[in-house]
């Protein structure tokens, strides 16, 4: 059945339940680790394996929903079911995990932050893979579906650079303004991040609902299911799935180690009592600049060049940004201001790579049903959520490890009383930041390049023989 042009009223809503879920992951992503290590004291170290456990357990969650969703059939659709349960659950459990009860401690707050950080990947797998598996079945090919993706991927960075650019001082000020007078740091921010969490889940299910009324599925009921077994067989004969798949995965968690330690290295480095500001002010540069790179810099990079090569271009800016961050970092250097250079070029590259992995991975649906003569929608793009959650959960135990080896800790006071000054150690403790942040990820890009020059085949040129092919074999069906 041929679908009908987009409504700007569609494409709105669309890109509005991006922004409400990237808003929910870049917090969970970005200050659980903060959360729970800084704030409540559970060790760094705990934190990094109960991380990676819940990433461990998506890898069988995740391609379990692909299933259940490319199954599903309601009178509202295959996606949007799924997208308002996993939504209206996942926002519930978001506002307990960042709202531990006080007196918990020990083992029995390791207990909680594991099971409600188990328990938000889930749900939110549960809403993700529907929202993404969504667009190529109410989009035609071609143009119009990259013109939407852009779109989605550009609403997405909106909502991660707004949770970016806000938490650090909305959570300071909700604290100190719900919270008894006198109290500690530490306790405004605990008390701040359950407030914040709240407001966040309210403005997801919001966005979602919008994007459930205004965007409707058609032709849905001619998407195959499949197995289990037949998901895993599709998705390993799917070379080019898997090679935009482990290239998602390098990438990510090169960025996520940066983004789960800068607000350590303005705490604890960069320092100062002002450090609240000077992390927002360099957030917001970030943020505006990624979004830029989204809406701005990559469909005018695109008139001129391939995405292949604006994916080469982007790591290259990455790299450059992260060299110059460490250089920067080195020195006595105070100006927040200077640290905008290495923030442009990582952030836009960021910016970039976020548009441009997502069309690579739509553009393996194709190859797919050529090669394997199936559309796997839901199992491809239950390999994005996936890898962006596995990509977090190894770059989370990264820098939960540095955190355990370099002993930072949530009063600077504290940390100072255990410094012996005269062997240097706090020195140390700050190159070690630095280094974390900056030569770990270009060692991760670098790689990145080498296997998607030798894995990716799908060239614009590539791409339209595929589409001639497809055309081809529907015309043949009908004869």
């Amino acid at each position: 059945m041929e679908k009908a042009k987009l409504s700007g009223a569609a494409k709105a809503s669309y890109g509005l339940g991006a922004v409400g879920k990237d808003m929910v992951y870049m917090l969970s992503a970005s200050y659980v680790l903060y959360y729970f290590q800084d704030i409540l004291g559970v060790s760094a170290a705990a934190m990094g394996v109960i991380l990676m456990v819940a990433r461990v357990f998506d890898a069988f969650n995740d391609p379990i929903m692909g299933a259940i969703v490319a199954k599903t059939k309601t009178r509202w659709g295959k996606f949007r079911p799924w997208l308002l349960i996993g939504t209206i659950t996942n926002a519930i459990v978001l506002y307990l995990m960042f709202s531990a009860p006080p007196t918990l401690s020990g083992s029995g707050l390791v207990a909680y932050a594991a099971v409600t950080y188990i328990v938000w990947g889930v749900t939110y797998t549960m809403m993700d893979i529907p929202y993404w598996s969504m667009i190529p079945a109410f989009t035609e090919g071609g143009k119009e579906r990259e013109g939407l993706t852009t779109l989605a991927r550009s609403c997405a960075g909106v909502g991660s650079a707004i949770i970016t650019i806000i938490t650090v001082m909305s959570v300071s000020a909700l604290g100190r303004t719900f919270g008894p007078a006198g109290i500690s740091d530490r306790e405004v921010e605990r008390i701040g991040f359950s407030y914040f969490s709240i407001a966040v889940a309210v403005l997801f299910v919001l966005f979602t609902v919008i994007c459930c009324i205004n965007v409707k599925e058609k032709a849905t009921t001619d998407m195959k299911s499949a197995s289990i077994g037949e998901m895993f067989k599709a998705l390993i004969q799917n070379d080019q799935a898997m090679a935009v798949t482990v290239a998602i995965v390098i990438v990510n968690c090169s960025i996520y180690i940066t983004s789960n330690l800068v607000i350590y290295f303005f705490k604890y480095d960069f320092g100062g009592t002002g450090w609240r500001g000077d992390y927002t002010l360099f957030s917001t540069f970030g943020g505006g600049i990624q979004i830029l790179a989204m809406m701005l810099l990559y469909p005018l990079l695109r008139k001129f060049f391939s995405s292949i090569q604006i994916y080469y271009v982007s790591l290259g800016m990455a790299i450059a940004g992260y060299i110059s961050l460490l250089v920067l970092a080195s020195t006595s250097m105070s100006n927040v201001f200077l640290l905008f250079i290495p923030g442009f070029f990582i952030f836009a590259a960021n910016g970039m790579l976020a548009v441009i992995t997502t069309v690579f991975l739509a553009n393996t649906v194709d190859y797919g049903d050529l090669k394997n003569k199936r559309r796997d929608e839901s199992v491809i793009f239950s390999m994005q959520t996936f890898v962006v959650k596995l990509a977090s959960g190894i770059s989370a135990l990264i820098a939960s490890l540095a955190l355990q080896i370099l002993a930072l800790s949530q009063d600077v006071e504290e940390t100072a009383e255990k410094i012996d000054y005269s062997l240097g150690v706090e020195a140390a403790q700050k190159m070690g930041l630095r280094m974390t942040m900056t030569l770990i990820p270009i060692a991760g890009l670098i790689f990145a390049i080498f296997w998607f020059k030798k894995k990716y085949i799908l060239t614009d040129e590539k791409l339209q023989e595929i589409s001639v092919e497809l055309v081809k074999r529907e015309t043949e069906k009908m004869k």
